[in-house]
């Protein structure tokens, strides 16, 4: 069974993507703050879906944190955030320059389509 983390502070996006996650043959754990995500994330995590607007610290300080640590610096981040604006493309390239697997808006995909994208990272290469 593959363990993902989700940190996410949205309270409905984690029961909906709780919903749709429970359909997949993941161990899912959620995080609602960055200070927490970094006290979750171990090398026995599969994958971090992680959102940049966060108490305490914002998505960009958890990954830098993460790609930093010995034990987590192999562990594949999706980032996943509503920002989608002109800063997004800045953001999408400073998520992958600090480490990150992919960038995606979550507006621009269904929790469906997200579950896709985490089994196409999940599986082996």
């Amino acid at each position: 069974m593959k363990r993902v983390l989700l940190v996410e502070d949205d309270p409905l996006l984690i029961d909906l993507y709780r919903e749709r996650f429970a359909e997949e043959d993941w161990q899912l754990s959620v995080a609602t703050d960055g200070r927490q995500a970094l006290k979750m994330v171990d090398d026995s995590v599969d994958l971090v879906l992680l959102d940049i607007l966060l108490p305490e610290l914002n998505g960009f300080e958890v990954l830098r944190a993460l790609k930093h640590l010995p034990d987590t610096k192999d562990v594949p981040v999706i980032v996943l955030t509503n920002l989608g604006s002109e800063q997004s493309d800045k953001d999408k390239q400073l998520a992958l320059s600090l480490g990150a697997i992919d960038y995606l808006v979550k507006s621009h995909h269904t929790p469906d389509e997200l579950a896709e994208v985490v089994n196409r990272h999940l599986e082996p290469a």
